[in-house]
């Protein structure tokens, strides 16, 4: 027996179970769920020196999450303004700059076939959240998933959160990326074929009667 060994080991005071926190459905896709996957595989935007496509599209019951990617390789850019963009690249700040009035940074946006349309440019959904408000929809909200490069280009991956499921008819994906020389352009989805997508969710605990968020 160790000297310690003599001592008695007090009892540690009872803990409480701490409530897990269940995001808003406008905030983020649902934890228990096991969304559809749609292939999409187009072009947002591509230019001889910069690509942005939407790979797929992951359906749930409240919304959907596109799967984005992004290139842009080098041209004539000095040495010096290519570190200058990698700076750009990898914290693509959102807002006026230099006084120009007009946004900059990466941009992505939604608009449903009435017209009713949403931007990653505005206040995001998790600013809603700490303010405590519901938001008009649609709301769209970015994630960047990281990205990669060196003296030849940069890439880099990223999901839009989609807020509520479209309507059948034209969807329209907008993209802006004025530091890259990328001005605004979309592309057309079907918003109708998300949509019924969402019929093939299925829950992780259906028997609860439940979808947590």
């Amino acid at each position: 027996m160790t000297f310690f060994q003599d001592f008695p080991i007090p009892p540690l005071p009872p803990r409480s179970r701490s409530q897990r926190y269940v995001p808003p459905p406008w905030a983020a896709a649902p934890a228990y769920e096991l969304p559809v996957a749609v292939q999409l595989g187009q072009f947002v935007s591509r230019t001889p020196e910069m690509v942005v496509a939407v790979k797929s599209a992951d359906v749930f019951s409240t919304g959907c999450v596109f799967n984005l990617s992004w290139l842009f390789r080098r041209g004539t850019q000095s040495d010096d303004d290519w570190a200058d963009l990698q700076h750009l690249f990898f914290q693509p700040r959102m807002g006026p700059r230099r006084g120009s009035g007009q946004q900059t940074g990466q941009l992505f946006g939604v608009q449903f076939p009435d017209g009713s349309k949403a931007s990653t440019g505005t206040l995001g959904p998790h600013g809603f959240m700490e303010r405590g408000q519901q938001p008009e929809p649609p709301v769209l909200a970015l994630n960047n998933g990281g990205g990669s490069g060196g003296e030849d280009e940069y890439s880099g991956t990223g999901t839009l959160w989609l807020w509520p499921l479209p309507p059948a008819g034209d969807l329209r994906l907008v993209a802006q990326w004025t530091d890259f020389g990328l001005q605004e352009t979309s592309l057309m989805l079907d918003g109708g074929r998300l949509r019924d997508a969402a019929a093939g969710v299925q829950e992780y605990w259906p028997e609860e009667g439940t979808t947590h968020g």
